[in-house]
């Protein structure tokens, strides 16, 4: 809002500073600024508010070291990062970016999710929450949604390069050339980005048109499929990542940081061309959402680090899967998430694997056994004797490794 009114400013009265609000790095700036004050200033308020509302976490007894004194501390935590990503967004972002839109929808829809599943398990004291089918239900309906969006609206293009032959005759004969000059006219694509294969680039049509090439303008099912598997896998692994204090607010911020470099890059021309990248128009205002929810984020660990004061529950949790996911796919780097999510990837792995080898053993040999003393992962080293503060940290670390090898693999074709 204030982007336009700023804007209204410079243009008809030349207002002093107005034009700061032009740049994209100041409006980002001032965004994780703002989101870092309101989820530290007003989480604490919000905090006493769940206290007074009872609204404290239930605690399994799974024989963990200091699990009992976690009884009691205010859950549903995830609505400050909600509000304190919200409230810049819409102050700085242009609103009618189809990108900002999109992720505001995002944020509403998983944290509506996420909230009901907390009210039920707090106030109607059913453990189970919301069932599975309908968190799965309102998964897809999201993905459906985001797919069938960037696929069919107008605002949503890519531009790509002109052939090589092309570019070496337009630079020869003018090696000064504008950027803008060595892409092609923007255009629709189903183009995404998968490292270690040619130009590092994937065409979803690929799929279908070794088939029959006519096959092409069904592309769009494949892409939406691709989106709702995504956003699924994503928000239920953040999901799961969120199981002891600072684990899944720290590693998500790592996250999402690194997706900010690819937005911002891959929406300037000059970046685009200097990396050899996909150039995806207007794709760069993602860069204030990620700003703001960045900063919501390292607020929230303010009070979420060992010990918590509060946890996000599942209206956090999966809210901020559900985020990442649409972003890595509005950018064109979701096949980069095994890799940069690689966090979330373990410990969603370390469930499957725990079911699974314990259901096979327990048929085979009559009763079952478990390759992790306790999955998700991270209870594996808690059981294991290490302090979770440590297990959290290290796990940060792990996080930031990968984040430099997913950026590290845009060079890498």
């Amino acid at each position: 809002m204030l982007y336009y009114l700023f804007d209204y400013l410079e243009k008809q009265f030349q207002f002093p500073g107005a034009s700061l609000f032009g740049f994209l790095t100041f409006r980002a700036a001032i965004a994780m600024i703002l989101s870092l004050l309101i989820s530290i200033v007003y989480g604490k308020r919000i905090i006493r508010f769940l206290q007074t509302k009872q609204v404290g976490e239930t605690i399994r007894d799974l024989g963990l070291e200091g699990q009992a004194e976690k009884a009691g501390t205010p859950t549903m935590g995830g609505i400050i990062i909600i509000l304190a990503t919200l409230i810049p967004v819409l102050l700085f972002a242009k609103l009618d970016n189809i990108y900002i839109i999109l992720l505001i929808v995002t944020t509403v829809w998983m944290g509506a999710i996420g909230f009901l599943d907390d009210y039920i398990k707090k106030f109607k004291n059913d453990k189970e929450g919301l069932k599975g089918k309908f968190k799965v239900l309102g998964q897809v309906g999201l993905g459906i949604i985001i797919g069938a969006t960037l696929y069919f609206h107008q605002d949503v293009t890519m531009k790509e390069k002109l052939p090589i032959e092309q570019q070496k005759v337009l630079l020869a004969e003018n090696p000064d050339i504008e950027p803008s000059k060595l892409f092609e006219e923007e255009a629709k694509s189903l183009k995404t980005t998968i490292p270690f294969v040619k130009n590092n680039e994937f065409d979803y049509a690929d799929l279908i048109t070794w088939i029959n090439p006519n096959l092409e303008k069904y592309a769009w099912i494949i892409f939406i499929l691709a989106a709702i598997l995504i956003i699924t896998a994503v928000s239920n692994a953040a999901n799961l990542t969120d199981g002891i204090d600072g684990l899944a607010a720290g590693t998500s911020a790592i996250i999402v940081l690194t997706l900010g470099i690819f937005a911002w890059v891959s929406g300037n021309i000059i970046f685009s061309e200097y990396l050899n990248i996909m150039y995806i128009p207007s794709v760069e205002e993602i860069t204030i959402y990620i700003a703001a929810f960045v900063g919501a984020l390292i607020g929230f660990l303010w009070y979420n680090t060992y010990p918590a004061q509060v946890f996000m529950g599942d209206t956090g949790s999966l809210t901020i899967g559900g985020i990442i996911a649409v972003i890595a796919i509005a950018v064109r780097k979701e096949w980069l998430i095994p890799i940069l999510c690689g966090i979330f990837v373990a410990e969603n792995l370390s469930v499957m694997l725990q079911v699974g080898y314990f259901k096979y053993t327990r048929k085979k040999y009559g009763e079952g056994r478990r390759i992790f003393k306790m999955s998700p992962l991270h209870h594996h080293y808690q059981k294991s004797g290490f302090h979770e503060s440590k297990i959290v940290t290290r796990f940060w670390i792990v996080g930031i490794l990968l984040a430099i090898l997913t950026i590290v693999t845009l060079k890498i074709r």
